[in-house]
């Protein structure tokens, strides 16, 4: 899973900092540091956090390869 943060939107109202401080944290009054590769324990956390923030700055690669269709990959002729 893969954060990205439009640092250009944000506005520093931290609400992803208070809901998911594992991942956000803020670096003075604007600034927002965050983890671009978070654990997926913090999935549950890091939707509120994204679903919460006011400017929707925060977008979340959600593709999760359990659910990705198992099909077997075709043969790619060796470039040597």
């Amino acid at each position: 899973m893969s954060i990205a943060v439009d640092l250009n939107r944000c506005q520093g109202y931290a609400q992803c900092a208070f809901l998911a401080p594992e991942i956000f944290t803020m670096h003075g009054d604007e600034a927002l540091l965050y983890d671009p590769d978070a654990d997926e324990a913090q999935r549950d956390k890091l939707a509120q956090a994204a679903a919460a923030c006011p400017v929707q700055a925060i977008l979340v690669d959600a593709v999760d390869a359990v659910d990705a269709v198992d099909e077997p990959a075709e043969a790619v002729p060796d470039a040597r």
